[in-house]
């Protein structure tokens, strides 16, 4: 019998689409879907699971029946047990008489769950989850029941992806704001100030900053940009500057530094691109040289004059291509020199073609000190509206 003429049937559809479910955080949604899935087919658990970011592992997300899972953390591997084996095939599963080695997590049996169905939570034709029910007494689970298990996996989809947005942002911007500098160290003949704003619209990403004072007297100041964005940009992005570190140990020539970091992305992050541009000043501050991976070239304001972008070659992105050039360029300094290094987002807008961006940045830049500079480049650009892509800036000056 179909649902358009089942009566009861469509009291059940509008039970798990009710509109008011819409306005649920993601969490209380999920939780939410398996309470009114438990009450409309009379089972005694349900569960929904949700693949950890891995994609190799089940988590449960919500369930009633079976809160053990919850508090005991289960994970259930993918293609394993009665989940796993509903997530590897993305097809629905029944079984009328469970048997130990049907399923993964020792609290199904615990429980004495003896008939279970199942239908994978889907995200844009991708398995994220799946939706499990159970009863102690045996019972045969129909096509009307499957179907409305995936009524429910489908709301379940759209809640999971709002999770995992919401969850990944949250712990994406922890780790970047624990990799990132949060004040500049105080480095002699140095003023220095460094901003840094997530953005709004495409999510945290892999924008990064540093600088660091070596053995030799020498200082480092970097700034890059990991392609792509999400927690997996930004775990690349502290592999990356703490590589660098480890190669600026080593030696004080920009270029050989960026060509080790690349070798290294290209052995242990395949698949990784990330532009930079690294400077390395002087023990006695007369001058600076850099080194420019793919990123946007730096700004130099002399003393009373306004900015100019830096003249120097452009070499491709790191992990773009084995055994790549890389090339110096060095630029004497005198006290009030000014250096500004960005990322993409302080000047790339929608409609708007980056050189006009950054003719922008260079006529509203202003300010004797680095704190000033940083200053005038976001509030004349950004107005200190929301960002769509992450915004880094570091701002120098020779004292």
């Amino acid at each position: 019998m179909t649902a358009s003429r089942d009566p009861e049937m469509l009291d059940r559809i509008r039970a798990v689409t009710d509109a008011e479910l819409s306005h649920l955080p993601a969490d209380a949604l999920l939780t939410e879907l398996v309470v009114r899935t438990r009450a409309l087919l009379g089972v005694d658990t349900a569960t929904i699971l949700l693949l950890d970011p891995t994609g190799r592992e089940l988590i449960t997300a919500a369930t009633v029946g079976l809160e053990e899972e919850l508090q005991l953390d289960i994970r259930v591997p993918m293609g394993v047990g009665f989940a796993g084996r509903v997530a590897a095939s993305g097809e629905s599963l029944i079984i009328e008489h469970v048997a130990r080695r049907d399923v993964f997590s020792h609290v199904l049996i615990d429980h004495h769950v003896t008939s279970m169905a199942g239908v994978p939570v889907l995200l844009a034709g991708r398995v994220v989850g799946v939706l499990r029910v159970g009863t102690v007494d045996a019972r045969p689970f129909t096509e009307d029941d499957i179907e409305l298990l995936r009524l429910v996996a489908d709301r379940a989809g759209v809640a999971a992806n709002t999770r995992l947005s919401q969850t990944e942002r949250v712990a994406t911007l922890a780790l970047q704001r624990s990799l990132l500098p949060a004040r500049p160290p105080e480095i002699p003949g140095l003023d220095i100030a460094v901003r840094y704003i997530p953005g709004a619209a495409v999510g945290v990403g892999g924008d990064w900053y540093d600088m660091f004072t070596l053995p030799s007297g020498h200082v480092g100041l970097v700034i890059g940009d990991v392609a792509g964005n999400g927690l997996q940009s930004a775990v690349v992005m502290g592999r990356i500057r703490s590589a660098l570190r480890a190669y600026a140990l080593e030696s004080t020539d920009p270029a050989d530094v960026l060509t080790r970091l690349d070798r290294k992305i290209q052995l242990f992050e395949p698949g990784a691109m990330a532009t930079a541009a690294y400077a390395v000043v002087e023990p006695d501050r007369t001058s600076v040289t850099f080194s420019v991976a793919g990123h946007l070239m730096p700004v130099v304001l002399d003393p009373g004059a306004r900015g100019h972008l830096l003249d120097a070659p452009v070499d491709l992105p790191l992990g773009a291509l084995p055994d790549a050039a890389r090339r110096i360029t060095t630029l004497a300094l005198t006290p009030g020199t000014g250096l500004l290094l960005y990322t993409d987002g302080l000047v790339e807008r929608r409609r708007q073609s980056i050189d006009d961006g950054i003719e922008k940045l260079l006529a509203g830049l202003a300010g004797s000190d680095a704190e000033t500079l940083c200053a005038s480049a976001t509030a004349n650009m950004l107005h200190n509206e929301a960002v769509n892509d992450d915004v880094a800036v570091v701002g120098v000056r020779l004292t």
